[in-house]
């Protein structure tokens, strides 16, 4: 397999190493966005959140809620941050969880600053998407 984040997994490529659990591992980010960017991932290949197993979502996220204090406590406050799939932004294609320090000075914005625009969506619209993904 030709994953990078596999290779981590694997020993086969270096990272400093925060904290492993038995499906999990998080390390610091090899380019990172600001000091202290960690990377939490699930220690089997899976590209969407949806292919993991129950047990290896409850402990990615355990480990996610695990290290999220310790990376705000960096700066006070800490972006976390998942691309669920290549059209979504993923650029390694390995479920990945981005825990990233922000500051008000780090002029990387908010969420709806990613996009152009916002959507208008009609009430007969927003009906049928609260129907489709109401569970």
């Amino acid at each position: 397999m030709d994953c990078i984040f596999c290779k981590i997994i694997m020993g086969d490529i270096p990272a400093k190493i925060l904290k492993e659990t038995l499906h999990s591992i998080s390390f610091l980010d090899a380019f990172p966005l600001a000091k202290g960017h960690t990377l939490v991932i699930p220690k089997k290949h899976h590209q969407k959140i949806q292919d993991m197993s129950s047990d290896e979502n409850n402990d990615l996220f355990s480990l996610v809620h695990l290290m999220i204090s310790k990376v705000d406590f960096m700066t006070g406050a800490s972006l976390v941050a998942i691309h669920n799939g290549k059209d979504a932004g993923q650029e390694v294609p390995h479920v990945h969880v981005h825990l990233v320090p922000r500051s008000m000075s780090d002029s990387a914005g908010t969420i709806h600053s990613m996009f152009n625009n916002t959507l208008k969506i009609s009430e007969s619209e927003t009906e049928e998407l609260y129907n489709k993904l109401k569970i």
